[in-house]
């Protein structure tokens, strides 16, 4: 016959390793598991010395916050996920628009372009630089001063010397000075968005000559 120790070790052999197929969460198993334990350890108590009843509450304690925190985290995931749905249906009718987002990629078309300078800080002189695929420059202005924030540019498609040059893909480079040095500055694109997607938890935009971005990336929207 099994002693009341064996019967014990035995419960909670099979309450550890005997996992339900049901649809429980894990707090939740784990919760009938520490019951199933509790009342075990209870019924095969000694007379003489009974289970610490400071302990058993301690215990009931610990298993009720692990389930109040689980139910908590399944509520958090399910207003991210409604948060989420959101976001795609507001990003949805960004379609067919313009938004200027961090990049270097400028696309000139009937002769004209817009970008955008971002400064983390003020400058005193701001320079754009604009390239050909061939890494030429073929247009550099100084833009003036600019305080913190975003700027807009527009390019007339002329080169230095005043002639046009071809519509196409161009690269810009931006160089900001604050006494002498230089500081921080980003440069910026105008694209179109031609759709949008979910991915992980960000939203993706999918624009015109430039590839994905970040919802989060956007500064401006025309």
């Amino acid at each position: 016959m099994a002693t009341v120790q064996e019967t014990s070790s035995n419960t909670l052999l099979q309450s550890l390793t005997g996992a339900s197929a049901s649809s429980k969460s894990e707090a939740e198993q784990a919760g009938d598991r520490f019951l199933t334990l509790l009342v075990t350890q209870m019924r095969n108590q000694d007379p003489l010395n009974p289970l610490d009843n400071a302990q058993v509450t301690s215990q009931l304690a610990q298993i009720s916050t692990v389930t109040g925190l689980d139910k908590l985290n399944t509520t958090l995931q399910s207003f991210a996920n409604g948060f989420a749905s959101t976001q795609m249906l507001q990003a949805a009718t960004m379609i067919g628009r313009e938004v200027l987002v961090p990049s270097e990629q400028i696309q000139l078309v009937d002769g004209a372009a817009t970008f955008g300078v971002e400064l983390t800080q003020p400058a005193d002189q701001v320079v754009v630089s604009i390239l050909d695929a061939a890494g030429n420059t073929v247009r550099k202005q100084d833009l003036g001063a600019h305080s913190t924030g975003t700027a807009t540019f527009a390019w007339n498609g002329l080169n230095n010397l005043g002639a046009s040059v071809p519509d196409g893909r161009y690269q810009i480079s931006i160089t900001a000075k604050q006494g002498g040095k230089e500081t921080a500055a980003e440069a910026l694109s105008f694209a179109r968005v031609e759709s949008v997607a979910q991915n992980g938890q960000e939203i993706e935009l999918e624009l015109q000559g430039l590839g994905a971005a970040n919802l989060s990336d956007v500064r401006r929207i025309n």
